[in-house]
């Protein structure tokens, strides 16, 4: 999946609130993915966005997302794009077969949902329907995307996938409120993988579980990862669930990405001020709890967001240089050079940031609780 430049706007009252702003990024076929960030930097509107999940409120204003499959009525006997479809205008096709989901109606986005994208909603508890049973739930998915299975055979799928989940196969015919809060986030992701997706959204799925059941849930995906092919896109403000699961990761603030890349050198080689104070916030085993530090001040007001960078308020580096409107993302390891140049491919390692000029002593003096101390003594 290739997400270009997209935004997404609430239309509420008091005017509109822009929650994901110019979002760019890729996941390749196979790879777990995450976004992290804190509440309400737009990362659940993101995910759910792509599958056109929305409030009634919220609009795609602008972008695509590019997904590497094609809908049943434009597609050959190969499952290939058919060449008049590609050469028309009027369909959302490129050359390589890629489909633009934000430009598709909502019958055609909801051939996709499912089929090829599915989503573990971010509250498990109340996903499943209380007035159905669980089987009949993920029957309901099969029989909706593959009309041709026989009833009999959706029903023994449906107890294998909460079999391959972890779950006795005869829960198959409970309610939810049978089950408890871990094994519905499992029964969630055999009804996400019933019609063998090429890519899972999961939201925050391992939110309100104790840490056994959160590595239980984590090993679960990675499995069904790498037994139907799936990748994923891991949406959490946990960042050591991030640390553990994903190839790559982006950072999110404000509705923008601040820092993307191979997520062991962005959690280890951090170039971007809001993300090295994520991790002063994150507790470590080998840490004194008493050393946390908080990042100081609350985050951007999202209805009228001011032309700057979105951290610059709360950012212990900023300089005048910050208010000139937010910044590209640069090249990290080029930076390290001390060459300062927009980054050219999304799997480079890359910052949001106009001081990447000073990288180095910003790694050095974020992990001072006085650094940040500066930032809330010029707010008071």
């Amino acid at each position: 999946m290739e997400v270009e430049d997209l935004s997404i706007r609430y239309e509420t009252d008091g005017g509109a609130v822009h929650a994901v702003d110019g979002v760019s990024f890729t996941v390749d076929r196979g790879e777990t993915y995450g976004l992290v960030g804190e509440s309400g930097c737009g990362k659940t509107t993101l995910g759910r966005g792509i599958l056109r999940l929305l409030d009634r409120n919220a609009f795609v204003e602008s972008g695509e997302i590019w997904f590497d499959a094609t809908l049943p009525g434009w597609a050959d006997e190969n499952g290939q794009p058919r060449r008049e479809i590609v050469e028309d205008d009027a369909y959302p096709v490129r050359t390589d077969g890629m489909t633009d989901l934000a430009a598709l109606d909502g019958t055609q986005i909801r051939d996709v949902r499912w089929r090829n994208v599915a989503l573990i909603p971010q509250n498990a508890m109340n996903a499943l329907n209380p007035v159905y049973r669980v089987g009949d739930q993920i029957v309901e998915a099969i029989a909706r995307h593959e009309p041709a299975t026989p009833l009999e055979e959706a029903h023994g799928r449906a107890r294998e996938l909460l079999d391959r989940v972890g779950i006795e196969p005869g829960r198959a015919d409970d309610y939810a409120h049978e089950l408890s809060g871990g094994t519905r986030q499992r029964a969630v992701i055999a009804m996400a993988v019933a019609c063998r997706p090429e890519l899972l959204i999961a939201d925050e799925p391992t939110t309100a579980l104790d840490v056994i059941t959160q590595d239980r849930v984590l090993g679960e995906l990675d499995g069904l990862q790498e037994e139907f092919g799936v990748s994923v896109l891991l949406v959490s403000h946990d960042v050591g669930v991030v640390a553990e699961a994903c190839d790559r990761m982006a950072v999110m603030y404000g509705g923008k990405i601040m820092e993307s890349g191979p997520t062991r050198r962005v959690l280890e080689e951090s170039a971007n001020p809001y993300t090295l104070g994520l991790r002063n916030a994150v507790p470590s085993l080998e840490g004194d709890v008493e050393t946390l530090i908080s990042i100081p001040g609350s985050p951007p007001d999202l209805e009228d967001p001011a032309d700057r960078c979105r951290f610059a308020e709360r950012c212990p580096f900023a300089t005048d240089v910050c208010g000139e409107g937010h910044p590209p993302t640069y090249d990290v390891d080029a930076a390290e050079r001390g060459e300062i140049r927009e980054a050219t491919a999304d799997r480079q390692h890359r910052s949001a940031c106009h001081r990447l000029d000073v990288l180095e002593r910003m790694r050095e003096e974020a992990h001072e609780e006085r650094t940040w101390q500066r930032t809330q003594e010029s707010r008071s």
